[in-house]
């Protein structure tokens, strides 16, 4: 090859580097100067909570959009609605099944007329275990699963559902005197939901499940004699100091309990993978902070339930110990049925293991506590 033909391929090679390097520079170019290409593609989605505006249940809901506003870029906003906003509280399953709403934040035990295996799944028995060993049996041992086949194989509901946010034990209530033996439980208008109504009714109350913020309006008109709720941050907001003054913290009605996320099963099928990776992952990035949000926020409202003239009482320990027997008749009557009873032995079988191992492994706090503060 002569010298000549040599600096003719040498020449063409640099141009063709260069024509490239420009190609390449004028697209990254182009990608810089319209980031915003994808928002084009917005997708809108309604997605009621069934809480009201001022509970902060609702502001745990709002951080979840939050989480899933920021993390998709633009690509897919969720407009957070309170309840009734389009359906109330109790209706909103239907309307996500329906198409009406594209999503929304609640909890199973809503639920549950449709199947009583749906409160095992956030209001389950108290094995022992707390908030965040329940969501450990979803992810890890088996729940979503077991949650996933009752919902699209067994009741053929058109959901997507996400169990989120650990909530530590309910009190045993509101009541207008304090409450001292099961007896006086006995015959009492009492609102509760999930599997809690059937307890109760076994402990011989009369039961009305309603939703949060129907609860304050029943007891004043004296439709209701005591209600549990939640936690102190919900029921101050909700009102409850102003119809009684007598607060029964502890119970195993509700020991431990978790919120659901669901979606039109249809409308998230279609979402692109990543869209639907950022609604899932987005509820376990808002389980966490909702507890240490919970954490900071219950104690300081249970301060400004107290200013208001309530007096709070430890349920005692006689009627903690009637609830486990009322467990034992109900657990007993469902799992007749065999979907029910699958989702008990599941979840004896963990926490039979995890309460195990947190009960020789952690050391005790009531010691350290009392040591450094004084009190138990």
């Amino acid at each position: 090859m002569s010298t000549e033909t040599k600096k003719t391929g040498r020449n063409a090679r640099r141009k063709f580097l260069k024509k490239a390097a420009l190609g390449v520079a004028a697209t990254t170019a182009g990608a810089l100067a319209m980031p915003n290409v994808s928002r084009a593609q917005t997708v809108n989605w309604k997605f009621q909570s069934t809480w009201p505006s001022r509970d902060i249940f609702h502001e745990f809901a709002a951080d979840y959009v939050k989480i899933v506003n920021d993390m998709s870029g633009g690509r897919l906003k969720l407009d957070l609605l309170p309840a009734g906003s389009v359906v109330g509280a109790l209706q909103m399953q239907d309307a996500v099944i329906a198409g009406a709403l594209d999503g929304g934040h609640g909890v199973v035990a809503y639920w549950y007329g449709k199947h009583k295996a749906y409160s095992l799944f956030g209001t389950p028995p108290a094995w022992g275990w707390d908030a965040d060993q329940m969501l450990a049996w979803i992810h890890y041992g088996g729940g979503q699963d077991l949650y996933d086949e009752l919902v699209q194989k067994i009741l053929n509901l058109n959901l997507v559902g996400f169990l989120t946010g650990p909530m530590p034990s309910q009190p045993l209530g509101w009541f207008k005197r304090p409450v001292e033996t099961a007896e006086d439980l006995k015959n009492l208008k009492y609102r509760t939901v999930g599997l809690a109504a059937d307890l109760y009714k076994e402990m011989g109350a009369a039961v009305t499940i309603m939703g949060g913020g129907d609860i304050v309006p029943a007891m004043d008109r004296g439709l209701l004699d005591a209600a549990e709720f939640n936690n102190p941050s919900s029921d101050v907001a909700l009102g409850f100091p102003d119809v009684s003054k007598v607060y029964m913290l502890g119970s195993y009605h509700q020991d431990c309990e978790n919120f659901e996320i669901i979606f039109n099963k249809a409308k998230y099928d279609a979402l692109p993978t990543e869209l639907q990776a950022i609604l899932k992952h987005g509820s376990t990035a808002a389980s966490s902070d909702m507890y240490w949000k919970a954490m900071k926020r219950y104690p300081e409202d249970l301060e400004k339930i107290r200013a208001q003239g309530v007096k709070t009482y430890q349920t005692p320990e006689s009627i903690l110990q009637a609830q486990l027997d009322a467990w034992d008749k109900v657990i007993a009557e469902q799992s007749k049925d065999p979907f029910f009873k699958r989702v008990i032995d599941s979840q004896k079988e963990f926490a039979r293991k995890v309460v195990a191992f947190d009960r020789e492994w952690n050391t005790p706090k009531e010691l350290a506590y009392k040591h450094f503060f004084g009190r138990a």
